[in-house]
């Protein structure tokens, strides 16, 4: 697992490579002799930049918009895990004990084995299970009641939706970014970087800045990118409050 530390390592090495590239081509190809390109360099640059930027951008709304889906849906699947153990309540006994015991299951085994699970990129398996005996525990009550239909069908509701959002997060779990993309997103931030160091500046300070900050952004970009693009996985990632909260409003009867 990647960890903060490792990602300033990354930024400050290509930050240092990218102003060792640029003292390596000003030793060998002198500014004076490259002043001459400047034009063409600097047309290179614009067009490399902006389709760059906007590559760059997208990528990163995409994978945030992706992190918050993985957030939000994970709130939903507490919800459904905590609404299930309350309508457990209208239902008779033995499936009334048998729902609130697996709903508590479910939640203890997201909480103590699944997530560590998806942090190192193991698929769980443990909530499918309890989700399967809770669909049983529920199909096997005979309703006599309008109360226990209404708590029967609702509940099977919720039980459809826990099942819908366990899948998603397992999927999530296991989603990356294609290597197409990031060899996209590497060549081009290499390719924009070469170019602003080619760039020609009679102040060598200034072009030491510009190619310093460009670095700068582009690797901080590609770090963002790679610690979200993975909703839990990484030292970015959806925690599990939302289980740890439902846990607490499930007292052990």
């Amino acid at each position: 697992m990647v960890t903060f530390t490792q990602n300033i390592v990354v930024v400050a090495a290509a930050v240092l490579g990218s102003l060792l590239f640029m003292v390596g081509l000003n030793r060998f190809w002198p500014p004076e002799k490259r002043r001459a390109f400047n034009d063409l360099i600097g047309w290179q640059l614009g067009v490399l930049g902006t389709t760059y930027a906007v590559i760059l951008g997208f990528m990163l709304y995409t994978v945030w918009t992706s992190f918050g889906e993985a957030d939000l849906n994970v709130d939903r699947e507490a919800n459904a895990v905590l609404d299930i153990y309350r309508l457990a309540n209208g239902m008779p006994e033995p499936q009334r004990t048998q729902l609130q015991a697996l709903a508590r299951s479910y939640v203890n085994a997201v909480i103590v084995q699944e997530w560590p699970q998806m942090a190192e990129g193991v698929v769980p398996e443990q909530s499918s299970a309890l989700n399967q005996e809770m669909w049983k525990a529920a199909m096997s009550m005979k309703a006599s009641s309008p109360t226990e239909v209404n708590a029967q069908e609702s509940a099977l509701s919720q039980l459809s939706l826990l099942m819908q959002c366990g899948l998603i997060r397992k999927r999530q779990s296991t989603f990356r970014l294609p290597g197409l993309l990031w060899g996209v997103l590497l060549v081009g931030g290499a390719l924009t970087i070469v170019s602003a160091c080619l760039f020609s500046a009679e102040s060598v300070k200034l072009q030491g800045l510009h190619v310093f900050s460009i670095s700068l952004l582009v690797s901080l970009s590609l770090i963002a990118i790679a610690d979200i693009h993975r909703p839990f996985h990484g030292p970015i990632r959806v925690g599990d409050d939302a289980f740890l909260t439902v846990q607490q409003s499930m007292p052990i009867s």
